[in-house]
């Protein structure tokens, strides 16, 4: 394990805390021009999700309407009554994103799929990369808007499905996440920066709870001119 992996984990709460916990329940909103390109404006205005600390596993609540609600795990998607009655059920998502380019249109299994696992890494980082199977080395530092961040370049398990497999994070000099790069390889590949600032203490963990995500150019920066997708946390609880 690295030495920046070690400051990062420390810096977000430290690994005696994240042990003593099994679920995070956080209430956030969502927005950006993704929502409207996949044809689903306002679906996470207003979301309650859940998400388990030892497994890829996540739950939102409403999920379209009152009275449902939908579970993300690795090998299916499914939308379930509040009552406990299955309503749909998809098994192998990530096969029926083929072909799927940025303007394809989504499905609500398709939405299940992409918000479970993208909030899933975002609330667990970086606490999930001292599970079985992820490899992680310190790569060149980063220089930005008159810092320098470290940066951490993780290669994610197959059984732990993300938007790639190779995903680059960055670190101030005291081990916070700023930024977060990958290609979202569901949507056909993008060059994706992923921005993660305010961060606040929630029962002993520090998240950002601000995410604003851009398209980098060739020179990796980012292009300034649209959000992809604005993440705002309000409220994050441990169990």
């Amino acid at each position: 394990m690295s030495e920046l992996l070690d400051l990062a984990i420390g810096a977000h709460g430290g690994w005696d805390r994240w042990e003593q916990i099994n679920e995070l329940k956080a209430h956030f909103h969502a927005e950006g021009t993704v929502w409207h390109v996949k044809q689903w404006p306002g679906a996470y205005a207003d979301m309650h999700c859940s998400i388990s600390t030892r497994k890829p596993h996540t739950e939102f609540t409403p999920f379209l309407k009152e009275g449902q609600h939908c579970v993300w795990e690795p090998d299916s998607t499914a939308i379930v009554a509040d009552s406990g009655e299955l309503i749909d059920k998809r098994e192998n998502p990530r096969s029926f994103f083929e072909g799927h380019s940025i303007p394809t249109p989504w499905d609500e299994q398709h939405l299940v799929y992409f918000t479970g696992y993208a909030m899933w890494t975002y609330l667990t980082t970086p606490f999930l990369f001292r599970l079985p199977g992820f490899t992680s080395e310190e790569v060149e530092p980063w220089d930005e808007n008159g810092e320098t961040w470290r940066r951490l370049k993780v290669t994610f398990p197959e059984g732990v499905p993300s938007h790639s497999t190779q995903q680059t994070f960055y670190f101030d000099q005291s081990g916070l996440l700023r930024r977060h790069d990958y290609s979202v390889e569901i949507m056909g590949g993008t060059t994706s920066a992923n921005y993660a600032t305010d961060h606040k203490a929630f029962d002993g963990l520090i998240f950002p709870t601000k995410r604003r995500v851009y398209a980098a150019g060739a020179d990796n920066r980012p292009i300034l001119d649209r959000i992809a997708i604005a993440i705002d946390i309000w409220d994050v609880q441990a169990a």
